[in-house]
């Protein structure tokens, strides 16, 4: 979806193709990343407190439940559950991480498109650590200083973190 609002936008004589970013919160942050890092026409994203990897410590990641990886035919999860023994993994998160997969994957895709992870109680700042794939993807590409997060307490935005994801893609689309 949000690549086809990409497209239509796109085709605008108004708008400058090489200049559209996607932004998204919690669920719409999800939505963001998936489809920033699947379409490269997306020139730069920001993707606000989505679960950047998978952590089932976190009810809030959730990528567990039906209606993002975690749908499998014949099989019915609690929402809002994270996996257990009583509830296990199931559908493609399932198999994603008993490969050992994980977002960080996802995330060098974006390279070496700007992003930023403006992060609240889904992102504290020790998930830099995943953030740190996409740097050394990034420097292998020869570009530096393309991947940024920031911090906020809380889920919901705020003045200052929506100023901040302002500030970034005036950075990054008023080239």
């Amino acid at each position: 979806m949000a690549s086809n609002c990409r497209a239509a936008l796109a085709g605008l004589p108004e708008v400058d193709a090489s200049r559209i970013g996607v932004v998204g919160h919690s669920y719409g942050g999800k939505w963001a990343m998936f489809a920033s890092c699947f379409d490269e026409e997306f020139a730069c994203a920001a993707w606000s407190d989505p679960g950047i990897v998978f952590d089932e410590s976190m009810p809030g990641v959730n990528y567990w439940d039906v209606w993002y990886l975690g749908w499998e035919k014949g099989r019915v999860r609690p929402a809002w559950t994270p996996p257990s023994r009583k509830h296990p993994r199931t559908g493609a998160y399932a198999r994603l991480v008993s490969d050992g997969r994980d977002l960080h994957e996802l995330h060098a895709l974006m390279a070496p498109r700007p992003f930023l992870v403006s992060g609240g109680c889904c992102e504290p700042l020790l998930r830099w650590r995943a953030l740190n794939h996409s740097v050394e993807v990034n420097r292998l590409l020869g570009f530096e200083d393309r991947v940024a997060m920031t911090s906020r307490k809380g889920h919901s935005p705020t003045k200052r973190s929506n100023a901040q994801l302002a500030e970034f893609f005036c950075r990054f689309l008023n080239t």
